[in-house]
């Protein structure tokens, strides 16, 4: 495994982020659609607010099973189009004998809390 340096870790803006909604992606047996509330930046008080973010989860979670749930999301990932969708930041899962744990927290934190 690479190391980075802490300055480098300090460009990932990882933020707690609430799903709002969650439909399979027409046509592909892997992803989701997420909509999910990514908050305010609580620094500059502008809002991150809600964002697509197209999951590769659907072989292992229902949409029903994730709506409402808190999830840690990569917010500052480059934009990426999957299946014609764009998706703008990326769901953190930890990989358990290569099925895919969606990372929540422990205690309710609200949509925008930063991860570090």
């Amino acid at each position: 495994m690479n190391s980075i340096s802490f300055e480098e870790f300090k460009k990932l803006d990882i933020r707690m982020g609430k799903v709002l909604s969650c439909e399979k992606v027409e046509g592909s047996e892997k992803l989701l659609k997420l909509e999910v509330d990514i908050g305010t930046d609580s620094s500059t008080g502008s809002g991150l607010g809600k964002r697509q973010i197209i999951a590769g989860i659907a072989q292992y979670y229902s949409p029903e099973k994730l709506i409402g749930k808190n999830f840690v999301f990569l917010a500052n990932l480059e934009t990426k189009k999957l299946m014609g969708l764009e998706s703008q930041g990326m769901i953190l899962c930890a990989d358990q004998d290569g099925e895919p744990v969606c990372l929540t927290s422990v205690k309710e934190v609200p949509p925008g809390t930063i991860v570090r």
